[in-house]
């Protein structure tokens, strides 16, 4: 490392903590926000922590060993990313906390250059285009993470949302329900479609209840989901049993030509159930 990164390297490091209170100065009042001013004690210490690990970070640009900064980095990005998609933070809110740090950052080395006469020009180009290049690869780089790990939790939560939404449950021996309630758009009776053969073989189901009573909208496109269900179902030799289907929903789905007459058909779950020696105690 040359003497005067040497230097300034150890001038950054030495003033991290001022130029992180003079960072967290910035921050103005805003309600629900991370960067609040007026946030607790345990999250003022979270800021501090990572923001002079992000100082850290910027100013290892000035090290001989380049490898040094890029590990660095992944390691700021990857725990910077994950604590802002915890706490639902906005990736706009931090960026424009980074664009501070990097304003922040900048005045301690303007004082810096101030002080040492000896500073050329030459040399203030190379750390501009150095740390500036730092700051704009860390705004890359967290951006990046933030994305894949919005994108795992996204998935995570569509997962929870179609179990939910299409659950198999167990009653009684290798019997299970299906209550189908709400809205079923094209891509939901596709999940439906899809997931739950694989749910009623994983859970060793032979006869399976298909409720359709609080399905707020039943229309042909459905019915003809459903009907493919109990197909894919009687092919794995899994018995179905349909309860709540509205007689106009029945009547258009046999001009469709989808033939419901070999599925045992009920008004409500409880008497299609009752129709299998299954009774539901209901409270008095």
């Amino acid at each position: 490392m040359d003497k005067i990164d040497e230097n300034l390297y150890r001038y950054i490091l030495d003033n991290s903590p001022k130029i992180t209170e003079n960072w967290l100065a910035l921050r103005e009042k805003q309600s629900g926000s991370i960067y609040s001013i007026d946030s607790n004690e345990e999250i003022e210490k979270l800021l501090r922590e990572q923001n002079t690990l992000t100082i850290k970070t910027v100013t290892s640009v000035l090290l001989e060993d380049k490898t040094a900064f890029i590990e660095t980095m992944e390691q700021w990005a990857t725990l910077v990313a994950k604590s802002r998609v915890e706490s639902d933070t906005p990736i706009y809110e931090v960026l424009e906390a980074l664009n501070k740090v990097r304003e922040t950052y900048w005045a301690f080395i303007t004082d810096y250059m101030l002080m040492d006469t000896k500073i050329t020009k030459e040399i203030i180009i190379r750390w501009s285009r150095l740390i500036n290049r730092a700051f704009d690869q860390l705004n890359r780089e967290f951006t990046e993470q933030y994305y894949l790990l919005t994108k795992v939790r996204l998935s995570a939560q569509q997962e929870l949302i179609n179990e939910l939404g299409a659950p198999v449950i167990p009653i009684v021996d290798a019997i299970a329900v299906l209550p189908l309630i709400g809205e079923i758009d094209t891509f939901r009776a596709k999940e439906i479609l899809n997931g739950t053969p694989s749910k009623c073989i994983s859970k060793n189901i032979t006869h399976l209840f298909i409720d359709l009573s609080g399905v707020s909208l039943l229309d042909t496109m459905v019915a003809q989901q459903i009907y493919q269900l109990i197909s894919t179902l009687n092919l794995l030799g899994i018995q179905s049993t349909i309860s709540g289907i509205r007689p106009e929903v029945a009547q258009t789905s046999i001009q469709l030509g989808l033939d419901f007459s070999q599925v045992s058909t009920h008004s409500t779950l409880k008497q299609a159930l009752s129709k299998q020696g299954i009774k539901l105690y209901e409270k008095k």
